[in-house]
């Protein structure tokens, strides 16, 4: 229950951190999010679920990073778009973390076998 808890709430402060509505909190905001990403790899993610969560974690994290240097690079301009930046850099806040997490766990438990 809570890893579910946790991927909600991650993804909401994700979202708060990306628009911006952390304040003078967005260091500790970050930090947060960070650490909902290891609980999510910790405690949602079990040894059956691991490939299809690689998978579409490492999707999920190259898309927004690829996404978000593209719209970065100048080629787009304006408030929408720094605004969708800074949302798809705080997924990867949440995500990358997860996805090490849970691909470390996968890593140990095919050393095992």
């Amino acid at each position: 229950m809570l890893g579910s808890w946790s991927f909600l709430v991650g993804l909401l402060l994700a979202v708060l951190l990306g628009v911006g509505l952390t304040g003078p909190y967005a260091t500790q905001m970050t930090w947060a999010v960070f650490l909902l990403g290891v609980v999510i790899g910790l405690l949602n993610i079990t040894s059956s679920e691991a490939s299809a969560f690689l998978t579409s974690g490492t999707v999920l994290v190259l898309v927004s990073y690829l996404g978000a240097n593209v719209l970065d690079s100048g080629s787009a301009t304006g408030y929408g778009v720094d605004l969708l930046v800074s949302v798809l850099n705080s997924v990867l806040v949440l995500f990358v973390p997860a996805t090490i997490v849970v691909a470390v766990r996968a890593v140990f438990g095919l050393a095992r076998n």
